[in-house]
């Protein structure tokens, strides 16, 4: 009996055991690998460990590097054989660990690599990652620089909100934000063209009192220059030498690109002049100073000075390179001086420069303007056969051309032919044929292609969407107009300016007064509408002979602080004409000049050719002579059909 017990008591025991060991072998087995890799890792035996990798658990590796974590180069020397490892990017904690360690040596590139392998590969969440870099830091690794690389691979990948939740994130745990950090969103935020954003975010930092240097500054100018507001980029420039900071040769360029694109030439040269007095000594203009000023002079024509500036450059022993003489060749080119074009294209050969497609493309386009097909098609062809593979300029260069001789089958068929080369495509060709074909009010065409765009993948975009709207609003198809515009909208494609200004124009010219109004209240809350906008509520009212609602639009526009400029007299006087109040007309003309604004000559033939209607030749002649008295620029069309016989006649007489 008592065998039996004992037996039974065994078989019990025994099972119980079976699952002890079970519980417990997994985790041994474990212990024993970590035990190894320890001691090979202190004693460096790369190859054990490498046999060893196939058994590498993520916990386990967390365990290895928390171990070690005092030991930042035997760390990234074993990350070295391991890092292709599955185990290893499983587990965040060592990865974390690693980005430290690669940032305490200031080897970001490898960092940055791991940090969008992170995110990218395993699909970890940025604040995840920015959550595990703090627990990782503390006596032996500082944690702000590890947040510099992760907010840059986030604004490599395109997460920008990620980013922005990773900075908010520093902020709520205290962590200093690195400047390179700040400065790399910020100039994240310009390059995808976030203004708005960008001036939010910098104002939020700098609450914060974030350190800034030269590139903040320098990212601050350049923002200000591209919205055209020069002169608030001229005070923040001077507000960065007023604490010390020397400026460098970058800011400078920037302040010249401005202020050329802002066509103050002349203030452009002066800051090249005063680069080096300014920067105290230490910064001179260089081959980008010069470039945007001969840029700037071939653009407006003004090309004796272009040379001029060539001539300085070479003097101050900064080499002109390819691009100098590109843009001075697209000058003459552009102006009609195509002998000096190709005689700098043969010194540039000369001198051993290989010509670029830009050269090519600037006499395409020379060419093809001047209708000389034969010659344009020559340039492409010795192009192609030096290997200079033909870019969307090229491309664009001929179907302008094409289509402005109005050979507009011809370029149907050499798009045709683009696609069929499998040539990379883009809106950009395909908006130059469809802008033409609206032109024409060709819409089914028109439509074609655009539907052609969309089968071919191609995202049309705010100029295809706007020629498209701006056809079908002066054609009266309002409808057909809006529903464009649904299209847009529905794609995430945010309407611009333009596109407003066509919908509200296209609404007045059908009287349908009370949407143009409410167009326009929305375009004010969306802070997007300028005066055009509102001259073409004013001409729709004054059209419909609402009164009453013109006049409060004038009143709402003086309180807004707009204006009245040339065009919104012009409207109000081609009203008054047209109710033969041709005393208010005269009126109008004489407070026009007393605020400084000239009539121009759509004045003149405005009142002259409504006047000529109601009136014998005396009391057009009379006012005539008054235009003139007050400066009003005569219509040569408006003064021989209607002034001048009626001179001849009283002459006779």
């Amino acid at each position: 009996m008592f065998f039996v017990f004992w037996a039974s008591k065994s078989r019990n025991l025994f099972a119980r055991g079976v699952r002890f060991v079970g519980q417990i072998a997994r985790p041994v087995a474990e212990d024993i690998i970590f035990n190894s890799v320890c001691v090979n890792l202190r004693q460096r035996k790369w190859k054990l460990l490498s046999q060893l990798a196939p058994s590498f658990t993520s916990s386990l590796l967390s365990g290895v590097f928390r171990e070690f974590r005092n030991c930042p180069h035997l760390l990234l020397e074993f990350y070295q054989i391991i890092g292709g490892n599955e185990a290893m990017l499983d587990s965040l904690e060592s990865c974390c660990v690693v980005i430290h360690v690669m940032v305490d040596k200031k080897n970001y590139d490898s960092a940055l690599c791991l940090m969008k392998e992170l995110i990218v590969t395993k699909g970890y969440l940025p604040l995840e990652i920015s959550e595990a870099l703090i627990c990782c830091s503390g006596t032996y690794f500082q944690s702000s620089m590890s947040f510099y690389v992760l907010i840059k691979a986030c604004t490599e990948i395109g997460a920008t909100e990620d980013a922005y939740e990773v900075i908010k994130k520093m902020v709520k745990e205290r962590i200093w934000i690195p400047i390179r950090a700040m400065n790399k969103y910020l100039s994240h935020l310009l390059r995808i063209g976030e203004f708005g954003k960008f001036w939010l975010i910098y104002r939020e930092l700098n609450s914060y009192q974030c350190y800034e240097n030269v590139n903040t500054y320098n990212l601050l100018v350049y923002a200000l220059c591209k919205e055209c507001k020069l002169s608030e980029a001229f005070s923040i420039f001077y507000k960065m030498l007023k604490k010390g900071i020397v400026p460098n040769v970058v800011g400078f360029n920037m302040l010249i690109d401005g202020a050329c694109r802002a066509n103050d030439l002349v203030l452009a040269e002066k800051v090249l002049q005063k680069m080096q007095k300014v920067s105290w000594g230490l910064v001179f203009p260089n081959i980008v100073s010069y470039n945007c000023l001969i840029n700037g002079y071939c653009k407006r024509g003004k090309l004796e000075i272009a040379e001029k500036f060539l001539a300085i450059m070479v003097e101050n022993d900064v080499k002109p390179n390819l691009r100098t003489y590109a843009t001075l060749l697209d000058g003459y080119s552009r102006n009609g001086c195509i002998e000096k074009a190709f005689s700098l294209c043969s010194n540039m050969i000369k001198i051993g420069m290989v010509l670029n497609s830009a050269v090519y493309n600037s006499f395409i386009h020379f060419l093809y303007m001047e209708g000389d097909i034969s010659g344009a098609s020559l340039i492409l062809s010795d192009m192609m056969e030096k290997h200079i593979s033909p870019d969307k300029f090229t491309y664009s260069s001929i179907t302008k051309g094409l289509c402005k001789r109005g050979l507009i089958n011809e370029a149907l068929k050499f798009h045709k032919w683009i696609r069929e080369t499998n040539t990379p495509e883009d809106a950009f060709v395909y908006n130059i044929l469809i802008d033409h074909l609206c032109r024409r009010n060709n819409m089914p065409g028109a439509k074609q292609l655009l539907c052609s765009m969309i089968t071919l993948g191609l995202a049309p975009d705010q100029v295809t969407y706007g020629s498209m709207i701006d056809a079908y609003c002066k054609a009266g198809e309002i409808q057909s107009a809006v529903k464009i515009y649904m299209d847009m909208v529905k794609v995430n494609k945010e309407p611009n300016l333009v596109i407003y200004n066509s919908i509200l124009d296209g609404l007045c010219r059908v009287d349908s007064l009370d949407h143009s109004s409410a167009l326009i209240e929305e375009m004010k809350q969306r802070k997007i509408y300028d005066m055009i906008s509102l001259n073409t509520l004013l001409n729709g009212f004054c059209n419909a002979g609402k009164i009453k609602e013109a006049f409060g639009l004038l009143t709402s526009m003086a309180k807004a602080g707009f204006l009245m400029n040339t065009v919104t007299y012009n409207i109000m006087i081609n009203f008054f004409c047209k109710h033969q109040l041709f005393a208010h007309a005269k009126e109008l003309v004489q407070v026009m000049r007393s605020h400084g604004i000239d009539p121009d000559s759509v004045t003149y033939t405005t009142i002259l050719t409504c006047l000529s209607k109601y009136s014998g030749a005396e009391e057009v002649i009379q006012m005539h002579d008054f235009l003139l008295l007050e400066g009003v620029s005569p219509d040569k069309e408006t003064y021989e059909t209607i002034v001048f016989p009626m001179l001849a006649e009283a002459c006779k007489g």
